[in-house]
Formats: C-alpha cells, structure tokens, sequence
C-alpha cells in the first residue's frame, strides 16, 4: 500500500487507472471523484448503524462492530478487486479506517494498492479552489424560447468536434419546473467537479470559444458558479426561433408525458397559482384529459415565453438570428454559422 497527493491520482487517472471509492453506496451516489467505481466496504445501513454506535456508546464499540461486518465480506471484496484493470487507487472521506482496511486486506493479498492521500475531501477542496476561476475560452450561448431544442443542437454539435459544456446534462435537470422529470438530479459536489473538470478539457484544447445554452443561474438544485455567469453574459448570442408548432413537437419527444403522467401534473401544480385563473383552469383539464401538445402550447404562450423574454435581456455580446422552420434546419443552420465563424477565427487569431 502506497499513498499517493491527489495530483499523482489524476495523472493515473488518465493514465487508465481504476479508481475506487470504498464508501457507502449513498455516499459515492452523492458525490465520488469523476470516473471512480463504487466497491463499498459498508452498506448505507452499516454505516448508519457503526455511526450510531460510535456517537451514542463508544470509538472501541464502534470499530468492533465495522470489523465484524467487514470481516465477512472480505473474500466477495478481494474477488471485485482482483478483476479490475491497470493501477488501483482507493480512497474513502478522509483516507481513514474504511481505505486503510481495504488497502490493507487488498495489498496482503499481493495486489498493488494506492490510496488518495486525504480521501476525496482533498479532491472536494481541490474542486472547491477552481470552482470560480474565469473562463479564458470565449462564450457562444444558444438561446430560444423553450422547446427550440437547444440541448439537441448542442449535443449535435459536440458531435461534430466543438467545445460544448453542456449545463443541463452535468445537472441532471432541464432547467424548468418540469426539468426533472425522466432524470436523475445531480448534487451541487457533482455537478461541480463536473463542471471543472470539463472546463478544463475545453480549455486545454484551446479553441476559439465554447459552446452553451442560455440558463438561469439555477437548474434545478444546483447554482452555477458566478465565473461561468459572467463569461455567458459576455458571449454572444446565438438566437434560434422555431415556429410554436415544433417547439411542442420537440417538447413532446423529450418529456415523453405519457410515461410521466403523475410527475407532469404535480409539476404544474407548483406553478398554478402563477397563472391567470381560466389558463390554470383549462390547464388542468387539458392533463386531466392527456391532451399534452396543447397543453404544451398553452404553458408556451402563457408561462414560458413571457419569462424568457425577460431572461434575454442580460446577454451583452453580439446577437445571431437563426431562424428554421423544423429542428433538423437548425442545427444544420447553427452548424454553418459556427463553421464560419471557426474559418475566420483561425484566419485572425489574435482576435481570439
């Protein structure tokens, strides 16, 4: 067994190390280092249990009852580390008792163990550090109103070899009161190192700007760092409108309503008493009845597009239009612009 700094982890890391968070299932769903699997020596109920011992008998009581619970699992473990791959590195909170019994076991075995010095509170504060360092890449932010499909043409685009962080995604929520529907939401650790460690990719590759949707500074649960707020309202704009008959169309293919009855009409519920009685009123009986694409169109009209109109306003660079009649025109119309734009970046690079 070896302990090793975090910098030597994520040089290994890309090197194609195996990395293993060893904590409880519920921990590591909340927040583990990006690329890390979860072999966890407790189970979210034995860790509870150990924890409850520690804090109402005693530390000895404590550690005698986490080692007869680990003592019987030791084979079944030994086993999941003998299949993995390349150099394995483990780490647990604070690079206590949880790694170090792993470790341990596992080098005794004959194996070659690394632990992550400080546990993954040394990656969390080393996250914490950059989490609002400036972008140096420049912004492009696509925006629209809601159902232009702004996350498929970015995905499109990122496709085609363009720098894309793609907010929602690393969020785990569309963004609107709906947003959550059909996903899983992601912590505010999580998303954050996600979004430093894309920044970062992006960044080495030094191009000559990045792609994103126009957000608020909230999706979901999680906030956005105030660096990346400031770098979007600098960007520029690409605007994209869509007829309100595709937008629902586009809507309707992302939230599947069908499959999400219940989840749909409590997120309206939330947002009722935000609108005029007789829309509310008619609303409820368009979900009622699962008339969906018109109720689509009428929470357009009447919620979102008033308040994205409002949301447009704090943008400061240069603004495109783009203008289609179908989603597939949009993307192939986003597509040219940029390619344009890319040409005349790398025939004046000290416009960059």
């Amino acid at each position: 067994m070896r302990d090793i700094s975090l910098e030597d982890v994520l040089t290994l890391r890309e090197q194609g190390a195996t990395l293993v968070d060893v904590r409880s299932p519920g921990e590591y769903e909340e927040f583990t280092i990006p690329g890390s699997i979860n072999i966890p020596l407790f189970t979210n109920e034995e860790r509870s249990e150990i924890g409850t011992i520690y804090k109402q008998v005693s530390v000895d009581h404590a550690k005698e009852r986490g080692l007869t619970i680990a003592s019987q699992k030791l084979p079944d473990l030994y086993r999941e580390f003998k299949a993995l791959k390349g150099p394995i590195i483990l780490y647990c909170w604070r690079g206590g008792m949880r790694s170090r019994t792993m470790a341990t076991v596992m080098s005794l075995m004959g194996m070659t163990i690394y632990r992550l010095q400080g546990g993954i509170r040394s990656y969390r504060r080393f996250i914490q550090e950059r989490v609002e360092q400036e972008w140096s890449t420049p912004v492009v932010v696509l925006s629209g109103y809601t159902g232009t499909g702004k996350t498929a043409i970015l995905q499109h685009l990122e496709e085609q070899g363009y720098p894309v962080m793609d907010l929602e995604r690393l969020a785990g929520h569309r963004g609107s009161i709906f947003g959550h529907i059909g996903l899983l939401p992601t912590s505010q650790k999580m998303f954050d190192a996600q979004y430093v460690e894309q920044k970062h990719r992006i960044e080495q590759q030094q191009k000559p700007f990045v792609l994103m949707e126009a957000e608020s500074r909230r999706i979901g649960k999680v906030v956005l760092p105030e660096a990346l707020m400031n770098a979007k309202a600098k960007g520029d704009l690409v605007h994209i409108h869509l007829p309100i008959s595709e937008r629902v169309k586009v809507i309707m293919e992302d939230y599947s309503p069908d499959e999400h009855e219940e989840a749909i009409v409590q997120a309206f519920e939330r947002i009722r008493r935000r609108l005029h009685t007789p829309i509310a009123h008619e609303l409820a009986q368009l979900l009622e009845h699962k008339h969906y694409e018109k109720a689509v169109q009428l929470m357009m009209e009447y919620y979102y597009d008033p308040r994205y109109e409002h949301a447009a306003l704090s943008y400061e660079g240069a603004c495109t239009l783009i203008e289609a009649d179908t989603l597939e025109e949009a993307k192939t119309q986003v597509a040219c612009l940029l390619q344009q734009r890319s040409v005349t970046a790398a025939s004046n690079p000290s416009r960059q």
